[in-house]
């Protein structure tokens, strides 16, 4: 049988220093090596918030080694899947051609919120990457 071909996942939020980060750490430890993931930001920080990273740590995920990116369109042309996190609808960040699939989550933007409300976050992108995971066969 041929070996299955990793899946390419883009999450893309604002900053590129929470959501998208959160969805990388989830992806990347629950993808078991059958996913390759990226993340970006439409307007990239250029550090990964350091709150974040302590919520991901209370999951046993360390994304302190990831960093903040600028989306650009070969990020885009890379992915067989594109996940916006609230910056915007993945359908306009994409261009017509694209042959990938496009997903637009909800996600509100924990950035200089309570600790209460990043961990809510943090669960709600960890669920959402589990089903777009086992939806993929990952």
């Amino acid at each position: 049988m041929p070996e299955r071909k990793a899946r390419k996942i883009l999450f893309v939020c604002v900053g590129n220093t929470c959501r998208s980060q959160m969805a990388e750490g989830f992806a990347r430890a629950l993808g078991n090596g059958n996913v390759e993931v990226r993340s970006a930001g439409t307007s990239a920080a250029g550090h990964v918030n350091r709150a974040t990273a302590e919520a991901m740590n209370e999951r046993g995920i360390d994304i302190s080694g990831q960093e903040s990116k600028q989306l650009t369109e070969e990020m885009i042309d890379w992915a067989d899947v594109v996940v916006t996190l609230g910056c915007c609808s993945a359908d306009r960040l994409c261009p017509a051609d694209f042959k990938g699939k496009k997903m637009d989550w909800k996600i509100e933007d924990p950035l200089g919120r309570p600790p209460e409300v990043m961990r809510r976050v943090r669960d709600d992108i960890e669920r959402k990457v589990k089903e777009l995971l086992a939806e993929s066969g990952a």
